[in-house]
């Protein structure tokens, strides 16, 4: 399955949040409720007690730590590019 910026099942919001995730050069201003919300939308997010992100997309399954800032971080960044394009989402 493959899923790009221009799917169908993405509303405007998750479609330019995805735009953002693997837009080069990187952005740096992609808030976390933003990707929550694209997260939730494909896949499904679950808190741990330690306050990390399981974030499940298709077979994939990774661990994000929000950290308490608005924005998303260079490394997370480039870790949610990997989970979604092996998920099969990415620019299209």
């Amino acid at each position: 399955m493959t899923a790009g910026a221009n799917s169908p099942h993405l509303d405007n919001r998750h479609r330019d949040t995805l735009r953002q995730i693997f837009a080069h050069p990187l952005s740096h201003n992609i808030e976390w409720r933003a990707v929550r919300s694209l997260l939730d939308n494909v896949g499904s997010v679950t808190e741990q007690h330690d306050g990390k992100l399981a974030i499940t997309v298709g077979s994939q399954t990774e661990f994000f730590h929000p950290g308490g800032k608005k924005d998303v971080d260079v490394q997370t960044v480039v870790d949610l590019r990997h989970l979604l394009g092996t998920a099969g989402f990415g620019p299209s």
